[in-house]
This record gives structure tokens, C-alpha cells and sequence, in this order.
């Protein structure tokens, strides 16, 4: 038998999750998941050389072994909807919500999202980077190693382009890989209230320059009721497609309006929230390749009954996936375990379509998912070990962090600190 020389084995894991899929999974296809029991995998120069049976890897000889004994080996995790990049926080407001107070009256008083616009507005770009790297590294150690960044809290040309300028800094600079997505259309502005369709003629004024600085691959709108119709949604995203970005969509967090059937239409990448979709717009989604994105986490935290409804979408054969939603005012968490656990509680998803929700349809949802999700011989070794026994554990045991290394690009990126006596 021939001596193979790699950087690093990882052997005897307890399960290893490969999750390795042509494509996104849809409906009952979500049940699917390979297991290897008693696992193992090569690394060298920050690729997977090597998955299958610890005997099987008996050839190689590295330079650094892992003993995961005990422990389950899964792909990075996929963060496919965040806000990562803004100024400022508002926890003053979560006390004036458990009072009751409207989310109007907050903006009244100075809160909401407008405020955070003013932070971000005032930040300068290496506050926001230090404070997204911070952000980022928080994720890094609940084992998510890609992650969709989004702009949205500047809406105006000069603070929408710091913010996507920051995030291909972050990209460039942090061990998370970032896929960035142009959302401009987030709000109206208090200088456009009267006229929203002036602002998206602002906002699409910007897409030529987008586009050649590379600043995004994707242009997202807030289709809801107060903020952009169904019609102002299709003439914004149809500019945005002509000029050769992938399209995504809020749709329907609130009321169906009919965006989840506009992304459908348009062929979206994507279509994010979905609480308040129709009877249509699930079918649409299961006949489409739009990938549903649920945030659970944003309903729980803004303390609501009504989930999206991710049964009746897998049911029907939609492909779902799920994100933190990661922002400073509806769902401030970088921890996509929880939200694990509240799609199990809340959303009444398996712990097989969960795990596919998180790796390959995330990153589908993205455009990743010929380089994230999975473990594929050749591709990076973007890999996370976790104090857990099998897959099972994870959305089981909530609220805490189970993650013992990951490794990004073969490299160890973060590490469970032991506690010191």
C-alpha cells in the first residue's frame, strides 16, 4: 500500500454528514442524508483529498491527526440572509416593545430601522468593518463558513456603496467567505416618503456602478405593504436582471402581496421570509427553482404566533432553507444553531431536512453550490466538528454553541476554549 502525505486527517468520526447533492434538495428529497458511521477525511493544501471509512484511510499520513471519536463531522454551515454590515444597535427598543409600544411609535421616537440608517450613516468604513469582523467571528465559531451580506441601511447612493464596498473588504480580509447582495430598496427613506418611485429610480441609478466595481451579485427588494408593491418590485428587479444580477426578494413577511409569486415569476434566486405566503405562491415555489428562505428567528424574536408555513412547502415540493436573518432590530443573533432548534419547535421540520437546509440549499440559495454545503473530494475544506454524537443533537440540545474546531480551506479557523480552573 502506497504512503499518501496530507496536512491533515480527521479520523474515527462518530457520523460523518458528506451531504453531497447535484443539486438542491426539494420536498421529500429533504429526508435524505447520508451518514458514514466511523468516518473519515483528508486534507491537503486546503482541499478534501480523501472521505470514506477511517480503515480506508489507513494510507495516509499526516501531518496533523484529529481523533473524532465520539463526534459528528458535517459541512461549514450556510448563513444565506444577513444584514452584517451597519452601524449602532437598538436595544433600548426591546423594552418599548415588551411594553407595547407600536414599531411606528418607535420610529416616532427615533427608532426602528431609520435609525440604524442614521448610524450607519454616521459610521465611517473602518468602524463598520471592525464591527462586521467582530460579527463575523461570532458566526466563524457556531460553524458557519459562508455567508449572504447585505446592504440596505443607507439608502442613499454614498452609505449603500460604504456598506457593500465594506463587505467585499470583509470577504477579502476574513476567513467567511461573503456573497454580497445590493438591497437598497430596504425602506423609503424620510426624504422619498412621499415619492418611493423617485427612490428606485436612485437606487437603479446605481446598478451600472455595482456592477463594475463588483460590489454584488445580487439585488434584493422589501415587497411588503408600506414599503414597495408587487409593480415597483417587477420594474426595479427587471432593471436589476438586464444589468446581469441574480435576483432575491422579501416577500410576503407580513401580507401576501404576491411576492413570493413575483419571485417565482422572475426567477429569483431566491425568495426570503415567506410568512405571509399564499396558497399560490407555495405551489409556484415547488414548480420553480426559487429557493425558499425561512427566518423563524425573526418571528420568535419579534414575539409572534404565525411561522411560516415550511410543512406545507416541503409537502408540496418546495426546496427550503433557513437563515438568522442577522440584523440590530428584528433578529439580532449569529448563532444559525438556534435556529436549527426553533425550525424543529417552531417549523415542525426533521433534523434530515434541517441539516440540508443549512448546507446545500443555503447554498444554493447563494449561488454556492458548486463551492459550499458539501464535502466533495476537491472542493475546499470548509469543515466543522461538533460536541455532538450524531446529527440528531444539534437541533435537540438549543441555546448553547456545540461546535469543538472548524476548519476553513483545511486551515483550523476556531476552536472550543477549554475552561480554565
Amino acid at each position: 500500500m502506497t504512503t499518501q502525505h496530507v496536512d491533515v486527517l480527521l479520523k474515527n468520526i462518530a457520523q460523518l454528514l458528506p451531504m453531497q447533492s447535484d443539486g438542491p434538495r426539494a420536498g421529500k428529497e429533504m429526508m435524505q442524508l447520508d451518514v458514514i458511521e466511523d468516518g473519515a477525511i483528508a486534507i491537503n493544501e486546503g482541499k478534501i483529498v480523501f472521505i470514506g471509512k477511517t480503515e480506508e484511510a489507513a494510507r495516509f499520513k499526516a501531518e496533523q491527526v484529529i481523533d473524532c471519536h465520539g463526534k459528528l463531522v458535517t459541512p461549514g454551515l450556510v448563513d444565506p440572509h444577513t444584514h452584517i454590515v451597519f452601524g449602532g444597535s437598538r436595544e433600548h427598543e426591546l423594552a418599548l416593545k415588551q411594553q407595547g409600544l407600536p414599531y411606528l411609535e418607535i420610529l416616532k421616537r427615533g427608532g426602528g430601522i431609520l435609525s440604524t440608517v442614521e448610524a450607519t450613516r454616521q459610521a465611517s468604513e473602518e468602524e463598520l468593518f471592525a464591527k462586521g469582523s467582530f460579527y463575523l467571528d461570532r458566526m466563524l465559531s457556531y460553524g458557519t463558513t459562508t455567508v449572504e451580506a447585505k446592504s440596505g441601511y443607507g439608502l442613499d447612493r454614498e452609505t449603500e456603496l460604504k456598506q457593500l464596498r465594506v463587505a467585499k473588504q470583509l470577504n477579502e480580509n476574513h476567513p467567511i467567505d461573503l456573497v454580497s447582495t445590493f438591497l437598497g430598496a430596504h425602506a423609503i427613506p424620510k426624504s422619498h416618503k412621499d415619492d418611493p418611485d423617485l427612490f428606485l429610480e436612485e437606487m437603479s441609478a446605481m446598478l451600472d456602478e455595482v456592477k463594475e466595481e463588483n460590489l454584488a451579485e445580487f439585488v434584493d427588494i422589501f415587497t411588503e405593504t408600506g414599503v414597495f408593491t408587487v409593480e415597483q418590485s417587477r420594474d426595479y428587479l427587471a432593471k436589476a436582471k438586464e444589468k446581469g444580477f441574480g435576483l432575491k426578494i422579501h416577500a410576503d413577511e407580513i401580507d401576501p402581496l404576491g411576492g413570493t409569486e413575483l419571485a417565482c415569476e422572475l426567477v429569483a434566486v431566491s425568495a426570503d421570509h415567506l410568512v405571509g405566503t399564499s396558497n399560490k405562491g407555495i405551489e409556484m415555489l415547488a414548480d420553480k427553482r426559487t429557493v425558499a428562505i425561512l427566518l423563524p428567528g425573526t418571528t420568535f424574536y419579534l414575539g409572534k404566533d404565525t411561522y411560516a408555513r415550511a410543512r406545507e412547502m416541503i409537502e408540496a415540493g418546495a426546496i427550503v432553507s433557513l437563515a438568522t436573518d442577522f440584523n440590530p432590530g428584528s433578529s439580532p443573533t449569529e448563532n444559525l444553531q438556534l435556529i436549527m432548534s426553533i425550525a424543529a419547535l417552531r417549523l415542525k421540520m426533521s433534523p434530515e431536512e434541517i441539516w440540508n437546509a443549512v448546507t446545500i440549499n443555503a447554498a444554493h440559495s447563494i449561488g454556492r453550490g458548486e463551492s459550499a454545503g458539501q464535502l466533495v473530494v476537491g472542493r475546499s475544506a470548509d469543515v466543522v466538528i461538533w460536541d455532538a454524537p450524531n446529527y440528531l443533537y444539534i437541533p435537540y440540545h438549543y441555546g448553547v454553541n456545540h461546535v469543538n474546531t472548524v476548519i476553513k480551506a483545511g486551515k483550523i479557523v476556531s476552536k472550543r476554549r477549554e475552561v480554565i480552573e
